[in-house]
């Protein structure tokens, strides 16, 4: 079935967005749970590491501005 065939009818994409917002949802739903032996503490700070795992803080990101002009 074509889309311009398909919002012809109402009911049809009624139909067919309702099957949107389903599939959307059991997508959604799947999503693993976070375990909770990997939750944090509120007074624990996370160092802030870049894509490759190496830590950085907020000097080597002035010092990255700096020299990019």
């Amino acid at each position: 079935m074509g889309f311009s065939r398909l919002f012809r009818s109402r009911w049809a994409a009624l139909f067919w967005s309702a099957g949107i917002v389903w599939t959307a949802y059991d997508v959604a739903n799947d999503a693993p749970e976070p375990a909770a032996t990997n939750a944090t503490s509120g007074n624990t700070v996370e160092q802030s590491t870049d894509a490759a795992g190496a830590a950085f803080n907020a000097d080597d990101l002035a010092i990255l501005a700096n020299a990019a002009g």
